[in-house]
């Protein structure tokens, strides 16, 4: 009795997981499943994202872009511009009349989920060496909702040889 008693102990952990592996096997398709969704919606979102920036930011047409990709909310976390669509296109609007050569050139592009992160260069005009800035933009149902970003002068001179971007 006690051989039995040891041999089915023995076999237990593999009879459980005989038992489970049908279950583990579901799970890791639908988490494969899952997964493919997110990496498509976050590309499209990287895509949507880029187009509104390169729109705004390069063609200066700030109005038809912001109409055709900020949400009915846009909340704003730049302390400098307040939240909505039309503050967006005001400011904006303004700001390129006084920086008709002003430029956003995107330098990486990296999407997870609902946002997407910008590595941009941002001049002012062609003399101007410019900004390093970080844009994170939160995208839901393929519209911009939120918005954030964090800005560091490019400086004449630097400890290393390494450029910003």
């Amino acid at each position: 009795m006690k051989k039995i008693m040891i041999a089915m102990a023995m076999a237990l952990p593999f009879i459980l997981t005989a038992c489970q592996a049908p279950q583990q096997t579901e799970s890791t398709a639908t988490s494969k499943i899952s997964n493919a969704k997110q990496a498509e919606r976050a590309a499209e979102n990287k895509k949507i994202v880029i187009d509104f920036y390169e729109g705004v930011f390069l063609k200066h047409q700030v109005q038809e872009y912001s109409d055709r990709y900020i949400g009915h909310q846009y909340i704003q976390h730049n302390p400098h511009v307040p939240d909505g669509k039309a503050p967006f296109v005001n400011y904006f609007t303004q700001y390129f009349k006084e920086n008709p050569q002003a430029s956003n050139v995107i330098k990486r592009a990296v999407a997870e989920g609902d946002l997407v992160f910008l590595h941009v260069h941002s001049t002012q005009n062609k003399q101007d060496r410019g900004e390093a800035i970080i844009d994170i933009f939160r995208v839901e149902d393929g519209k911009i909702v939120e918005h954030w970003d964090v800005q560091q002068s490019i400086p004449e001179q630097s400890a290393n040889q390494n450029t910003m971007f």
